[in-house]
């Protein structure tokens, strides 16, 4: 099973995250692929931008709305693993609504001595706990589960992101979909009558309004 931890000091003792760094050489942040070509499409790039916030909306959980970044997050994983180094990215939840299903993950490709669940005792350290995730330099992705949080923190979620090169995504009710957001990528998922419906409400560069998934069930790993 994923290892649930009250705090980061696993990846905050990892050496890369204090490594100095020269800023003129520093590479072009990757897009990972989404997995679905419709959506793709209409994303710039071609898949989710990494080094940015992305929130989505949802007006219940167990919507498939984590099927939607599973290839991304197996792909970066994967990719890692074949470089320099060997080893692959963490991939780090905090505050799921459920517990992950291990043996699903491990099914889809995820790397389970890569992956972290944090289980914070209160919003205030689940935000926290992200900011420093994202801000690292050693996380392929981070995912946080929120109720609300303000216009601040999100400010500061993005620019942890921005730093440490991480896909941030943050899960907030349906209910926020009316407020103003520093996210780089808003979108909406919903209940259709047999699968997840999507809608992007906010794309820089990219092109709003519904995408067609082809199918993707009403599930979570």
């Amino acid at each position: 099973m994923p290892r649930e931890v009250s705090a980061l000091a696993d990846i905050l003792a990892d050496a890369r995250v204090w490594r100095l760094k020269d800023a003129s050489a520093a590479p072009t942040r990757p897009v990972w692929s989404t997995g679905c070509s419709s959506l793709d499409a209409r994303l710039p790039g071609g898949g989710w931008p990494t080094a940015s916030l992305i929130e989505v909306l949802l007006d219940d959980t167990g919507l498939g709305e984590v099927q939607l970044f599973l290839p991304a997050l197996v792909e970066c994983q994967r990719r890692a693993s074949q470089g320099r180094t060997g080893e692959a990215p963490w991939l780090v939840w905090i505050a799921p609504p459920h517990e992950p299903y291990a043996p699903a993950l491990a099914q889809q490709g995820i790397e389970l001595e890569r992956f972290l669940v944090v289980q914070p005792a209160s919003a205030t350290e689940a935000l926290w706990a992200a900011e420093q995730a994202l801000g690292s330099g050693v996380c392929a992705a981070v995912f946080l589960w929120l109720k609300g949080t303000d216009d601040r923190w999100l400010r500061r979620l993005k620019l942890a992101a921005e730093a440490g090169g991480a896909l941030g995504v943050l899960f907030r009710p349906e209910r926020h979909r009316f407020e103003s957001s520093p996210a780089t990528l808003r979108l909406a998922v919903t209940k259709g009558e047999h699968e997840m419906r999507l809608d992007l409400l906010k794309v820089q560069g990219g092109r709003p309004g519904p995408v067609n998934l082809g199918g993707i069930p009403l599930d979570v790993p």
